[in-house]
C-alpha cells in the first residue's frame, strides 16, 4: 500500500483555504499580517485574565449542552453590565445556536459599542450579520478588522485574539503556513495544550483533507483531560475515511459529552443517510430543529431526503427554508450536493455545487466537489481544469494535490476507443491502462467489455448513449486517490460511478489476485443498472444484481455458500432487505462485508426466481422514475414485510441444504481459539465441521497428511467442499501432493477449479501436471483461464504460446507472444523468431519477414531465422507472381468481354465463361516454412544467437521482468 501522499509543505502535511482574494486586497492583508506578527514578537502574548468562577461554570454548562441555562446566566451578567466581553460572546453564541438571530444582533450591537477593539467579538459579529441577512454589515465588519490590524490597534493580543484572527484569515484566502506560524503556533509556544488553538488547528486540517494532523491535534488537546464534544467530533471526522468503527465510537463520545452539539448531530444524520436509514436520519434532523428551528443544515438534509424520495417540490421548499436567513450561504447547496453525490447522484450533485458557486464563486470546497463530480460523470476536460484551479489556488489541499499528482501519471496511460460497429448511436467504450499493461491484456479487457455491453444491455433493455470509461490502475494507491480522493480503500477491487469505472489491476494485488474478468463484469453490470435507474438505486440492490450476474456469466464467479455464510444466515447476521445497504457501510469485519454482497445477490436471485425477470425489471424502471426503493418493490412485486419473511425462509432452506449431515454449532467453542483447546473441543464434537477442519489443519502442521486426508475426505463426502482459499479442497489437494498421489490430487484440483474463479496456485499446479502428460489442449485451456487472474505472468504467457505451437496452431499464439514482447524478454531474437513463425502460420508473410529481419539484426548468425526468411521470401515472390498472373488474366477477360459486347446483339443473356483460376484466387495462399525451420533452433544455432545477441539464453528463453514500477 502506498503511504498517504505528503503535502508539498516543508515538514507539515497541511495547508490553507481556497480561493485567494484579489492581488490588491491580498497585498494589504499580507502587510497587515507581517506587521501583526512583528508586533506580537515585540510585545509578546499577554496572558489571559483569570476568568470568574461563575463564567467557567456557565461555559461548562454550554459545552455540556445546557444551552438555555447557560444563556440565562449569560444574559443576567450582560444586563448587570459586568465588564467582561466573554459574557456577551457566550450569550451571542447561545442565541445563534438556538436560532435567536435578531436577539443575537441586538446583543452584538450593544457589546461592540463597549468593546470596539475586540477582534474575537467582531469575528463573531460577521456570523451574526450573515444570519440576519446583512451583507453590507458583513463587509463593514471585515473591513474594520483589516483596518484594526493595519493601524496596530491589536498590538497587545491575547491567546483568544490570536485564535480568532487565525480563523478570520483562514476564511479569507490566507496561506495556512502564515496562519499557523503567526497565530496558532504562537499561542502553542506559550501554552502547548491551549484548547482553542489545538481545535482551530484541527479544524483547518480537516478543511485541507489532512486527517492525520487533525487527529494528532485532537489527541494533544485530550491530554488536558477536558470533556469537550468538539474534540470527539473532529476526531470522528478525521477517522471516518480510514477507520469507520473508531469514527463511530468518537461520534458517540461527542454526543455523550454534548447531546445537542449540532455538528455531531449533522454528522450522525449524514451517516444514517449513507446507510439508507432514512427514518433514523429524519429523527436525528428533528433533534437538530428542536435545538434550532432555523438551522440551515437540518433543512438541507431534509431536502436531501425529499430528493431521494422523489418529492422534488418539497425539496425546493426545504432548500428555500435553509436559505431564508442567510440567502447567500454557499454551504447549503454544497451540503445538499455533496450528500447527493455520496448517493451516486453525481449529475444532481454537480448542479447543486454550481448553485453554491453562484452564491460564492470563491468557495473552493464547492469547486473541488464539482470537479470530482464531473470526473465521475466522465466530463474529464472540465473536471480536471477545475481540480487544477483548486490546486493552484490552494496548493496545500492534500486531496487536490494528490489528485493532480495522479493526473500526471494518468496522462501517460493508453486509451482504447471501442465503437459499436452496428449501432452508431451507442456510446463508445474507453479503456484506459498503463502502456505496458495495455500491450499485455488490453485487447482481452476490450473484448470482455464488449461482451458485457452486448449481453447486459440486451437483458436490461438499455442503450448506453454516452461513452463508458474504464480505468485500470497498476498501483492501489493511485486507484484509491482517483476513486476516493485519499489513499486507502484496500478492500475495493473496482468502483463504478455510473459511466465511469475504476479498477485495480492484478499488479496491485500481490501473488494471489482476484479474477479481473469477474471484477470488470461486475462493474460493467453496475454501469448498466445505475444508468437504467438514473443512479437511483439502493446499494444492496446494485451490488446484489452485479454478484448475481457474475454467477450467471460463470458459475465460478461471484460468491457461493460457505460454512461461514451458512453460520451467518442461520445465526443473527441475516440483515432484513430494507436495511441491507447499511450492512455495507459499517461491517464488523471483512467477512461481514463479503457476506453483505452474498446476501444481496441471494435476494436478487430469490426475487427473480419467485417473481420473474419482468417484475424485477419493473422495479428498476420505477426507481428511474424517482420512486423510493421500498415503494418500488412493493408496487411491482410484493410488500416488503412479506418479502423479508419469504426471503428469510429461502435463505434458511439454502443454508440448511449445505452439508446437512454435519454439525456447525460452535457453542462452548474456545475463546480465544488456541490450537490445544480447539483440538480438545473437537474430540467431544466429532461430527462438527469446525472441529474437523481444525484437527485436519493441525495434523497437516504435524506432517500427518494421511490423518488430515481422512478428515478432509469425510468433509468432501458430507458436502462441505468449497472453492475457498485454504478451504477443504485446497487443503486436500495439498495432502495428496505431499503423499505423491497424483490421480487423487488431479481429481481434487479439478473439483476445486469447478468452484473457484481465482485459485491461481491450483491452476499453475494443473498446468504443470498436464504439461508433463503433454496434454497440450488442457494446458492451453488452463493457461487461458489463468490469464483471467494474472495476465502479467511471463511464465503463463510463454506456456500458452508453447501450447499453441505444439497443437499446430501457432497463429493463435500471437496475443501471448505480443504480451511477452511487452515484458522485456531476455531473448528478443528468439521471441521475434517465434512471432515470425506465428505470422507464417497465419499466412501473413509480410509481417513474418519484418520479425525475421528484427531477429537477424539482433543475432545475424541465427540460422533458423535465415532459413525461415528464405522460405518467406520465396512465398512472397510466389504470391506476387500469382497476383500478377491473376491481374493479367482479369485484364484479358475484361478486354474479351468488351469485344463481345461490341459484336453481340443487344439482349444476349449468356454470361462469359468463368476463369479456371478464379476459384483458386479467392483462397488465401499459405506457404509452410522449410522442414525444421519452424522448430526451435538447434544447439549450434542457439550458441550463435547468444554470441550475436549477447543473450544468456537461446531462442524462446525469457525471465520475469522487474515489475517494481508496476506494483506497490
Amino acid at each position: 500500500m502506498d503511504a498517504p501522499a505528503e503535502s508539498p509543505s516543508h515538514g507539515r502535511r497541511f495547508t490553507v483555504l481556497l480561493h485567494l482574494p484579489s492581488p490588491s486586497v491580498l497585498a494589504s492583508v499580507r502587510l497587515a499580517l507581517i506587521w501583526f506578527a512583528i508586533t506580537i514578537g515585540l510585545s509578546g502574548i499577554s496572558p489571559s485574565l483569570s476568568e470568574a468562577a461563575n463564567f467557567s461554570e456557565a461555559e461548562s454548562l454550554y459545552r455540556r449542552g445546557s444551552l438555555e441555562e447557560a444563556k440565562k446566566i449569560a444574559a443576567e451578567e450582560v444586563e448587570r453590565g459586568i465588564w467582561n466581553r466573554r459574557w456577551s460572546e457566550l450569550l451571542i453564541q447561545c442565541q445563534l445556536d438556538t436560532g435567536d438571530y435578531s436577539e443575537a444582533l441586538a446583543t452584538y450591537e450593544a457589546a461592540i459599542d463597549r468593546y470596539p477593539t475586540s477582534l474575537p467579538l467582531r469575528v463573531l459579529g460577521i456570523r451574526v450579520a450573515r444570519y440576519n441577512d446583512l451583507p453590507d454589515r458583513v463587509a463593514l465588519e471585515k473591513a474594520r478588522i483589516e483596518r484594526d490590524l493595519q493601524t496596530g490597534r491589536l498590538r497587545y493580543a491575547t491567546a483568544d485574539t490570536l485564535v480568532a484572527a487565525g480563523r478570520f484569515f483562514s476564511k479569507n484566502g490566507i496561506d495556512a503556513r502564515i496562519i499557523l506560524k503567526s497565530f496558532y503556533d504562537r499561542v502553542l509556544e506559550n501554552d502547548p495544550l491551549n484548547l482553542e488553538a489545538l481545535i482551530a488547528t484541527a479544524e483547518l486540517a480537516v478543511e485541507k483533507g489532512d486527517y492525520k494532523v487533525a487527529a494528532d491535534s485532537v489527541q494533544r488537546a485530550k491530554q488536558r483531560g477536558l470533556e469537550d464534544a468538539r474534540l470527539d467530533y473532529l476526531l470522528a471526522v478525521a477517522l471516518q475515511p480510514t477507520d469507520a468503527e473508531a469514527a463511530s465510537q468518537a461520534l458517540s463520545a461527542a454526543l455523550q459529552a454534548n447531546p445537542v452539539y449540532v455538528p455531531s448531530l449533522v454528522l450522525q444524520a449524514e451517516n444514517e443517510i449513507d446507510r439508507e436509514l432514512y427514518e433514523q436520519a429524519a429523527q436525528t434532523i428533528d433533534k437538530i430543529l428542536a435545538i434550532n428551528p432555523k438551522d440551515e443544515s437540518a433543512f438541507a438534509l431534509q431536502a436531501v431526503l425529499a430528493h431521494l424520495k422523489g418529492d422534488y417540490a418539497k425539496e425546493n421548499e426545504l432548500r428555500r427554508r435553509a436559505l431564508e436567513h442567510y440567502p447567500d450561504n454557499p454551504e447549503v447547496d454544497h451540503l445538499i450536493g455533496r450528500k447527493l453525490s455520496d448517493k451516486y447522484r453525481f449529475a444532481e450533485g454537480a448542479e447543486y455545487q454550481r448553485r453554491a458557486l453562484t452564491a460564492d464563486p470563491t468557495h473552493l470546497a464547492a469547486t473541488f466537489q464539482l470537479a470530482q463530480d464531473l470526473l465521475r460523470l466522465g466530463d474529464e476536460k472540465v473536471g480536471w481544469e477545475l481540480a487544477e484551479q483548486v490546486n493552484t489556488a490552494d496548493p496545500y489541499n492534500v486531496v487536490a494535490y494528490n489528485l493532480m499528482t495522479l493526473k500526471d501519471r494518468v496522462d501517460g496511460f493508453v486509451t482504447r476507443r471501442i465503437a459499436d460497429p452496428v449501432r452508431v448511436e451507442v456510446g463508445d467504450l474507453l479503456v484506459r491502462m498503463s502502456p505496458t499493461e495495455d500491450k499485455i491484456y488490453g485487447q482481452a479487457v476490450a473484448d470482455l467489455l464488449v461482451e458485457a455491453r452486448n449481453v447486459l444491455c440486451e437483458k436490461y433493455d438499455l442503450t448506453l448513449r454516452r461513452p463508458v470509461l474504464v480505468e485500470i490502475y497498476p498501483k492501489q494507491g493511485d486507484f484509491a486517490i482517483r476513486t476516493f480522493g485519499l489513499p486507502g480503500g484496500e478492500g475495493f477491487l473496482g468502483v463504478c460511478f455510473g459511466n465511469v469505472v475504476t479498477a485495480n489491476s492484478p499488479a496491485s494485488q500481490g501473488p494471489r489476485p482476484s479474477n479481473w474478468k469477474s471484477v470488470l463484469w461486475h462493474e460493467f453490470c453496475h454501469v448498466v443498472t445505475l444508468t437504467k435507474t438514473n443512479n437511483r438505486m439502493p446499494r444492496w440492490l446494485s451490488e446484489g444484481i452485479s454478484v448475481y450476474e457474475e454467477r450467471l456469466r460463470d458459475p465460478t464467479w461471484g460468491q457461493s455458500m460457505t460454512p461461514r455464510y451458512r453460520e451467518m444466515i442461520l445465526g443473527e447476521d441475516l440483515t432484513p432487505i430494507g436495511r441491507l445497504s447499511s450492512a455495507f457501510l459499517a461491517p464488523p469485519s471483512p467477512t461481514h462485508l463479503q457476506f453483505a454482497y452474498y446476501e444481496s445477490s441471494l435476494v436478487v436471485e430469490f426475487l427473480i426466481e419467485q417473481y420473474g425477470e419482468e417484475s424485477f425489471n419493473a422495479v428498476l424502471d420505477s426507481l428511474a422514475d424517482g420512486v423510493a426503493a421500498n415503494d418500488a418493490i412493493a408496487m411491482n412485486i410484493a410488500p416488503l414485510e412479506r418479502l423479508e419473511l419469504q426471503f428469510a425462509e429461502y435463505a434458511h432452506e439454502l443454508a440448511n441444504s449445505f452439508a446437512p449431515d454435519l454439525e456447525f454449532d460452535r457453542e462452548d467453542y474456545p475463546d480465544p481459539p488456541t490450537p490445544g483447546d480447539v483440538i480438545t473441543w473437537a474430540k467431544s464434537h466429532p461430527d462438527n465441521y469446525w472441529g474437523k477442519i481444525a484437527v485436519a489443519r493441525d495434523r497437516m502442521k504435524q506432517n500427518d497428511f494421511a490423518g488430515a486426508t481422512k478428515l478432509l475426505e469425510e468433509l468432501v463426502a458430507q458436502g462441505a467442499a468449497t472453492g475457498e482459499r485454504e478451504g477443504v479442497l485446497e487443503l486436500l489437494a495439498q495432502c495428496y501432493r505431499k503423499q505423491d498421489d497424483r490421480p487423487l490430487e488431479t481429481q481434487t484440483l479439478t473439483k476445486l477449479l469447478e468452484r473457484s474463479s481465482d485459485a491461481l496456485p491450483a491452476l499453475e499446479r494443473m498446468i504443470e501436471i498436464e504439461r508433463e502428460r503433454e496434454n497440450w489442449d488442457a494446458v492451453r485451456e488452463l493457461c487461458e483461464r489463468s490469464l483471467g487472474i494474472q495476465p502479467l505472468s511471463l511464465e503463463l504467457q510463454q506456456t500458452l504460446s508453447e501450447a499453441y505451437q505444439r497443437l499446430g496452431k501457432a497463429e493463435l499464439a500471437l496475443p501471448a507472444l505480443r504480451a511477452r514482447r511487452a515484458m522485456n524478454p531476455v531473448d528478443v531474437a528468439g521471441l521475434e523468431f517465434e512471432m515470425a513463425q506465428a505470422h507464417v502460420a497465419a499466412g501473413d508473410h509480410v509481417a513474418a519477414e519484418e520479425h525475421l529481419v528484427e531477429a537477424l539484426l539482433i543475432a545475424p548468425r541465427f540460422r533458423n531465422a535465415h532459413r525461415l526468411l528464405l522460405t518467406v521470401s520465396r512465398a512472397k515472390e510466389s504470391e506476387k507472381d500469382e497476383s500478377s498472373q491473376e491481374d493479367e488474366d482479369s485484364q484479358k477477360a475484361s478486354d474479351g468481354s468488351q469485344k463481345e459486347s461490341a459484336v453481340e446483339p443487344a439482349g444476349n443473356d449468356e454470361a462469359p465463361e468463368k476463369s479456371d483460376s478464379s476459384e483458386d484466387a479467392e483462397k488465401p495462399k499459405s506457404v509452410s516454412p522449410e522442414p525444421g525451420a519452424s522448430q526451435p533452433a538447434d544447439p549450434n544455432d542457439e550458441k550463435s544467437t547468444k554470441e550475436e545477441a549477447g543473450s544468456d539464453s537461446g531462442p524462446g528463453g525469457e525471465q520475469q521482468p522487474d515489475t517494481k514500477e508496476e506494483q506497490q
